[in-house]
């Protein structure tokens, strides 16, 4: 049976998205829930994981394609995993040759060490380690993740070899340069790659992206769910079933009801996980912001319309000319740069007893990543194009997602932009970002009737959010600059004849 692979459906303020990363090719065997391929859109990435065991027939929009909401993008053969077992059937019958070779070569020793630590950051902390001491790894696989206060960097092997020993352990605060872990070169370089398959699909396989995330949502031990799946794997339905109070498996559960016969089905459970530096870094900041500031916010909206015409009439040939899609992302940082430059207050900052007037327009789009939400800068914006402002920000938003922004890409910015839209946020007040002195928010944009000359018309609405310093912006300031922004969004020509 054939399956069609489609895109999710989008949010309401997002017109299209992007193939981003295909993880499996034409002929690859898949299991369900696994992971097929992320779609980006302006703000966030979305999973397309398999709906049952399969093989991948074929891919119809290769990585980088512009794709719309349940657009098929691949189709898959129900039931073809078997396919794949004479290339496991081989691999078993190699791994006894390969495990009589030594356990241990004798390679050189390397010392694995944090990297050089940006200026601004004191230290670091060891988030995640993906491999064992005795795992065989490959040349540049990555070893450990470390977080600093916004940016996680990935260590990687220097060669083929193994991980002898390892000297600092998750959640363990280090400095720069610092080692970690022992690594031998070439040792348990050939280890059995069935064995490692094997390993593979027992930790990964059954806990697929979709699967770790509800368990991780609900707070639920995997040891705890029964899965029904190919080998014993964990699904979705597991998961829920379990939540239900009726997933436990049959022997543990006659065996729990003679020592306990009176204890209800359901259990009461909590999970305690440390607070990782960002979402510290995060709290801290947004409690900076609440206690420092004199914020208000003040509301107004916006008529998306005309720009959804615009983009509809010139997507295409945008697309052709400059090899980005057009987003709505650009007219908003347009139509703030033009509102900057009429407003300075709102582009300044306080320092001590002073105010900062700056001359430049450096503009930090919020990103939601895996990790916390991150505020990287587009630079410059007064001189950036149409074509190079998509291109800055979709170049930001994969760092982010990545965990790759460097320091200097995520410091400076006069001013934040942040749209809750793309998660059906209706309307919001955004938290400033000190030391700035306002944000803006943008929202779902959502049909609505509106009265136009004396008639009720149906239009695609959007509210909008200015949160502000009153400490340095005025009333008078602050409207003033939305309804400048409201101007330009509802008559994009205006951005094109400064007026």
């Amino acid at each position: 049976m054939t399956i069609e692979i489609k895109v999710p459906v989008l949010p309401e303020s997002v017109a299209d998205a992007t193939i981003a990363t295909w993880h499996v090719k034409a002929g690859d065997a898949v299991k369900r829930d696994q992971n097929l391929v992320d779609i980006e859109t302006d703000k966030v990435v979305l999973e397309v994981v398999a709906p049952a065991d399969g093989v991948i027939g074929e891919i119809i929009n290769e990585e980088g394609a512009t794709v719309l909401g349940e657009q098929v993008i691949a189709k898959l053969e129900e039931g073809g995993a078997a396919k794949a077992a004479p290339a496991a059937k081989a691999e078993e019958a190699a791994a006894p040759a390969k495990a009589e070779a030594p356990a241990a070569a004798t390679g050189a020793s390397v010392d694995i060490k944090v990297p050089v630590l940006p200026e601004s950051v004191a230290d670091a902390t060891i988030a995640t380690w993906h491999v064992a001491p005795g795992e065989a790894v490959s040349r540049d696989q990555n070893l450990v993740d470390i977080e600093t206060d916004k940016v996680v960097l990935e260590v990687v092997a220097p060669a083929d070899g193994s991980l002898a020993e390892i000297l600092a352990e998750e959640g363990t605060t280090v400095t720069a340069e610092e080692i970690i872990a022992k690594f031998v070169e070439g040792a348990g370089a050939a280890a059995p790659a069935a064995a490692a398959a094997e390993e593979s699909d027992d930790d990964n396989d059954a806990l697929s992206p979709s699967v770790r995330r509800l368990l991780a949502e609900k707070g639920v031990d995997p040891a705890k769910v029964k899965g029904s799946g190919k080998n014993g794997r964990i699904t979705k339905e597991d998961v829920e079933q379990y939540l239900k109070g009726g997933s436990a498996p049959a022997a543990p559960a006659k065996a729990a009801a003679e020592e306990a016969p009176a204890v209800a089905s359901g259990e009461r459970s909590e999970k305690r996980v440390p607070m990782t530096r960002l979402r510290k870094t995060i709290a801290n900041r947004l409690l900076e912001a609440k206690n420092s500031t004199a914020m208000l916010t003040t509301f107004n909206e916006v008529n998306m319309k005309p720009i959804m015409d615009l983009r509809k009439q010139y997507q295409d040939s945008f697309e052709k000319r400059h090899g980005i899609r057009l987003g709505f992302m650009s007219f908003y940082v347009k139509a703030v740069t033009e509102a900057l430059k009429r407003y300075p207050e709102v582009n300044a900052s306080i320092d001590g007893d002073d105010i900062v007037y700056h001359n430049y327009f450096d503009i930090s789009i919020a990103v939601s990543t895996p990790r916390g939400l991150v505020t990287p800068v587009l630079k410059d914006s007064d001189t950036l194009g149409m074509a190079g402002i998509e291109k800055g920000i979709k170049e930001l938003a994969l760092k982010g997602r990545d965990g790759k922004l460097s320091m200097a890409e995520l410091q400076g910015g006069n001013f934040t932009i942040t749209n809750g839209g793309v998660f059906g946020s209706l309307m919001s007040t955004p938290i400033i970002n000190p030391p700035q002195s306002a944000i803006l928010g943008m929202h779902k944009i959502q049909d609505r009737p509106m009265a136009v000359n004396g008639k009720v018309e149906i239009l695609p609405m959007m509210y909008l959010a200015l949160s502000y310093d009153h400490r340095i912006i005025d009333g008078k300031e602050s409207v003033g600059f939305l309804v400048t922004v409201k101007e330009m969004l509802e008559d994009p020509t205006r951005l094109l004849l400064d007026v």
